[in-house]
């Protein structure tokens, strides 16, 4: 069967688009050190595991369930991979079991990780489970998505500078951040910088302390003549900035860089998700100059846990005409698809996903508005263009629905569940799982 062919509504995953994702991601690591984790709540299609396990460190949960999924499903022979999880609170009954299954449990408060003491320590103990703490570095990007920004104010998500301890709490071993959506590389690089000022009392002490901006400079790859070797410390703040990469410090940075901290330092640090690494135009050699940074200065092991860049480009939507509606604006094209239940990021952030040989309204023959059978007067996906008359039975392709599309959908007005097919490298398209009446009524 080819796609053409497929029952639709159905979600169709492009294997080849896949695995070149994941070979830029595991070049990455190779060149970097870094260890990379598919972040499961922008993508799960479990039955493509066993492939991403192939190029990718293990993965992270957003909570019990993501967890138990990465548990039983992420494997490939002869690779061990593993499982981290983070959630704003954790319920007490959950606990237990997370400590089994996960090797890396990330608490959002101080008081989420005392409360849950007695559970972790015990796994900490017996060389099981590593436990750390995110923190909110308060910065945020110019082009944030408000929605989506952790940093914004007021948010509950991740521990303020001034609201830690000035050493770190027995047993904490990481800590973890996460402020980017859909962002390049560059909001990356100014977040670690505010971090590693904000938060340099947790950070072990330099490695190299005579000429370590000039070691900085050798040990990433740049000539002795792009630098000045003035002789200064790295504490200089100039210093730091120049051995990271050429970014200006973001505003309310301490200018003072001294490590006061006696107590126990992280082993690791996450840098979080919202990476398009695969992207076209990411600046992919930045990103492998600031992890070596961080590791040949710090020796700490670092953890990046993309989403979407795993499955960024790498699936579709297919869905067919049910009717065309004339009305005073321009004529509608009824789908049996829909935002509300298949695309729900089109009304909540909004944005208007890319389709197949189409184009913005007017630039072409045709202009249409595609709607959805449901009977939610919202329930707008966009208007588009086309070269051609649109007729009933006539499919359409929206592109880059393999990331927070299924794992987001739902069946309001009892809308069918769209297929979940992949169509593999040689042509071929295989359904993997279809949903049905017995989906719908077991949610409710």
């Amino acid at each position: 069967m080819n796609i053409k062919e497929i029952p639709t509504p159905a979600y169709v995953i492009d294997e080849k688009k896949l695995r070149e994702n994941l070979q830029i991601l595991k070049d990455i690591e190779d060149k970097s050190g870094a260890r990379i984790l598919l972040a499961q709540k922008a993508y799960s299609a479990y039955q493509t595991y066993p492939l991403v396990a192939q190029y990718l460190a293990g993965t992270t949960a957003s909570g019990l369930y993501e967890a138990r999924l990465a548990h039983e499903e992420f494997k490939a022979k002869g690779i061990e991979s593993e499982n981290h999880v983070y959630e704003p609170a954790f319920k007490d009954d959950e606990m237990e079991e997370l400590c089994n299954i996960c090797d890396h449990i990330v608490f959002n408060s101080i008081s989420q990780l005392e409360h849950h003491r007695s559970v972790w320590e015990k796994a900490v103990s017996e060389k099981r489970l590593s436990v750390g703490l995110r923190i909110n570095p308060e910065y945020s990007s110019d082009d944030s998505f408000e929605i989506y920004d952790p940093c914004s104010s007021g948010s509950r998500l991740g521990i303020r500078n001034q609201d830690m301890p000035q050493t770190l709490p027995e047993g904490v071993e990481g800590l973890h951040f996460h402020n980017l959506c859909e962002q390049g590389f560059e909001p990356l690089e100014e977040t670690f910088l505010k971090v590693e000022k904000d938060f340099h009392r947790f950070f072990p002490q330099p490695r190299i302390d005579e000429d370590y901006d000039g070691y900085v400079y050798r040990a990433l790859g740049y000539d002795e003549e792009e630098f000045d070797d003035t002789g200064e410390s790295i504490d200089d703040l100039e210093a730091l900035d120049g051995a990271a990469g050429s970014v200006e410090i973001p505003s309310g940075v301490d200018e003072e860089y001294t490590i006061t901290n006696t107590g126990s330092r992280i082993k690791w640090i996450n840098l979080g998700g919202g990476h398009h690494i695969t992207r076209e135009g990411y600046d992919r050699d930045g990103l492998v100059k600031l992890i070596s940074y961080i590791k040949e200065k710090y020796g700490l092991e670092v953890y990046l846990e993309p989403g979407e860049a795993i499955a960024l480009e790498a699936g579709y939507l297919v869905t067919t005409i049910m009717d065309v509606v004339e009305t005073d604006r321009m004529p509608v094209l009824i789908l049996d698809t829909s935002a509300a239940c298949h695309m729900p990021d089109v009304l909540e952030m909004p944005y208007r996903p890319p389709l197949m040989h189409s184009e913005q309204p007017g630039e072409m023959n045709y202009t249409y508005r595609l709607s959805s059978r449901t009977c939610l007067a919202g329930d707008i996906i966009g208007d588009y263009s086309f070269e051609d008359e649109k007729k009933i039975g006539d499919r359409l392709y929206f592109e880059d629905m393999a990331i927070y599309s299924f794992v987001k959908n739902n069946t309001f007005n009892g809308m069918p569940l769209p297929d979940l097919a992949i169509l593999r490298e040689d042509g071929e398209v295989e359904v993997l799982k279809h949903f049905g009446y017995e989906d719908f009524k077991g949610r409710l």
